[in-house]
């Protein structure tokens, strides 16, 4: 399975494990999906008090599969006629995604939000690696970080001619206001001492001890009354998130206007293709 799943029933704690080391465990829409599902189960069950996010192989997560989104960009431009009502076979409607989760879209990006945020429950981001764009993204929205020495971050979106979600509003809260527009602007990387630096790791742990310390982790949250924990978390969600509703109305405006572009196109596209992107900012 992409998404492998595992219940410390005795801990009290689950590891979600992205499980594509081949790509680097590059995001399809059914992981994240998947990892809804998950998210929802483990929030659901009472027997469960913290969550683990990991990777397989020397990564955590490279983010988005951008040959997938080139493919998905390809068979967008094929139906687009057919969803305004223009095809020429007369065959009407595209048909809605196969996964009842997801709903149609015409945009680049067509997966939810990363859940963990508005999850009731601690989740732990063990960072094994690489963690990098919708990866990154996904141990912003995590509670506490770890990650071995080598780990590096970055947000190459601008790079692909798309924007990045979650980290647009949240990496400024979880980093100096500067340092994350260093990253978000210039797609350069952060390393582990950097990030441990600047607050956004809590710990820099060995390779081999990084989940042994996630589960010890785990356990400490896990000892402690589940109420209390959860009444935490929601406080202090709800300062992270004051003024989030305002901002997404705003991002979804920018965020359209870029993905529509012409340039949002050809970044996934010069990827699959292996050649640098013609920019024509259009």
């Amino acid at each position: 399975m992409d998404l492998e799943i595992e219940k410390a029933i005795g801990g009290h704690y689950v590891v979600w494990r992205f499980n594509r080391p081949r790509v680097l465990n590059a995001l399809t829409d059914e992981m994240i999906l998947d990892l809804g599902d998950a998210v929802a189960d483990f929030a659901s069950d009472p027997r469960m008090r913290a969550a683990i996010l990991t990777g397989t192989g020397r990564s955590f997560s490279v983010g988005a599969d951008l040959k997938s989104m080139s493919e998905r960009n390809a068979l967008t431009d094929d139906i687009e006629p057919r969803i305004s009502g223009n095809d020429p076979d007369g065959s009407g409607p595209a048909a809605a995604p196969a996964d009842p989760r997801m709903p149609y879209s015409l945009g680049v990006e067509a997966v939810p939000k990363f859940p963990f945020g508005n999850c009731p429950k601690p989740v732990i981001a063990a960072v094994n690696g690489l963690c990098i764009a919708g990866g990154m993204e996904m141990a912003i929205d995590c509670d506490i970080r770890i990650a071995t020495p080598d780990a590096r971050f970055g947000l190459f979106e601008a790079k692909r001619g798309i924007m990045a979600g979650v980290a647009v509003q949240h990496l400024a809260r979880v980093l100096p206001v500067n340092e994350a527009m260093h990253l978000l602007l210039t797609c350069d990387t952060m390393n582990a001492d950097r990030a441990h630096q600047l607050g956004f790791l809590q710990q820099v742990t060995p390779a081999g001890t990084l989940m042994d310390r996630a589960v010890e982790i785990a356990e400490m949250i896990s000892a402690n009354a589940p109420l209390a924990v959860q009444g935490s978390k929601a406080m202090v969600q709800f300062w992270r998130h004051f003024g989030a509703t305002e901002a997404r109305r705003l991002q979804q405006y920018v965020s359209d206007k870029v993905l529509a572009s012409r340039d949002a196109r050809e970044g996934p596209l010069a990827f699959a293709e292996k050649r640098p992107p013609n920019w024509v900012g259009a």
